[in-house]
């Protein structure tokens, strides 16, 4: 169980364009530049292990792209180096946050302050609650649009999964583009993001999803 006032004021942040990440939520990433080495290597030095997960804003395809304002933090629970030196890991989601200011210095990766406030019910160790979901439909509308992608699934385990788990993988495991993957993160709580996801595949169905999800 982690506090608010345990969290730091400044975390190592990897904008990486459509990697979502969502509190109680398990990312891997394969780590392989220099700079995210190094950033691999300062975080497991501190007490925290976090790495802030954030989207670059709009299509800025530069070295430092502006970020978006809110992103996830997560805590590294697992990783392994490769012979070559690269690293596997998984990030736990652990609180969305906001960016107060990058900061400079001379570490190869970037820095921000960021706040915490107001996603004091990420750190909850309960998953959260969607007491209007209707999960035969939602099932129903995956299935179609599946169908609709050419793309298969593990049904016994979508069937099986706790309401939070199968929303947010779906939103993290989901194509859409780093826009639509923002939207989903600062939903407030499980029911928006839910409202929010099917609002998504609902438009692709209806034949928007070559601008929508490439």
């Amino acid at each position: 169980m982690v506090r608010r006032t345990d969290l730091p004021g400044m975390i190592p942040v990897f904008p990486l364009p459509g990697a979502m990440l969502l509190p109680r939520s398990r990312l891997p990433l394969h780590i392989f530049e220099p700079r995210y080495l190094a950033m691999l290597d300062d975080a497991l030095k501190t007490d925290t292990r976090l790495i802030g997960m954030v989207q670059p804003l709009g299509h800025d395809e530069s070295e430092t792209p502006a970020l978006q304002r809110i992103g996830c933090a997560g805590r590294i629970t697992q990783f392994s180096e490769t012979e070559d030196g690269r690293y596997m890991i998984t990030l736990s989601g652990l609180s969305r946050f906001r960016i107060r200011k990058e900061v400079e210095g001379f570490t190869p990766y970037r820095r921000c302050e960021v706040d915490w406030t107001g996603f004091e019910h990420d750190l909850d160790a309960h998953a959260d609650s969607d007491d209007s979901f209707d999960r035969g439909a939602f099932l129903r509308l995956l299935d179609r649009y599946f169908e609709a992608r050419g793309l298969s699934a593990d049904w016994d385990t979508l069937k099986e999964a706790e309401d939070e788990l199968l929303i947010n993988s779906l939103s993290m495991l989901l194509d859409f583009v780093p826009e639509e993957k923002q939207a989903l993160l600062e939903a407030p709580r499980l029911a928006s993001r839910r409202e929010t996801l099917v609002t998504l595949i609902e438009f692709a169905l209806r034949g928007g999803e070559e601008d929508l999800i490439q």
